[in-house]
């Protein structure tokens, strides 16, 4: 079993930064890849960014290119969500999860899940 608990979320004016933290519980955080996924209201959960176990390999929605580089301190159980360039359109729940393949980066394709940070930009 695998607790992830985010934080770092708040209200933030468009084109402004966060950084969002997971930390997760345990001592087999290096074998989950993790990713971040967001929930907008009214909208389905999507895929924002995932990482693999050892950091080597990072993916990324279409919807954020270049600008939500993910990473991870696999000493500390963190992993980071650095968004930058804040849109309105950025506004949504984001939670991390983790999986223990790397293979399926899809909702159903995570075994584990935070209760997700809640991100609002405003114009």
């Amino acid at each position: 079993q695998v607790q992830l608990v985010e934080s770092g979320g708040g209200l933030v004016q468009a084109g402004g930064s966060l950084r969002l933290s997971c930390v997760a519980s345990g001592r087999t955080f290096d074998t989950y890849a993790m990713g971040w996924f967001r929930q907008a209201p009214g909208k389905e959960r999507e895929f924002v960014s995932g990482i693999t176990q050892s950091g080597r390999n990072t993916y990324y929605s279409h919807s954020v290119p270049g600008r939500f580089p993910i990473s991870r301190d696999n000493a500390k159980n963190t992993v980071y969500l650095e968004m930058n360039s804040l849109k309105v359109e950025d506004t949504a729940v984001y939670s991390c999860a983790a999986a223990r393949s790397d293979s399926n980066w899809s909702v159903g394709g995570m075994d584990y899940w935070g209760k997700g940070a809640l991100v609002t930009v405003s114009s």
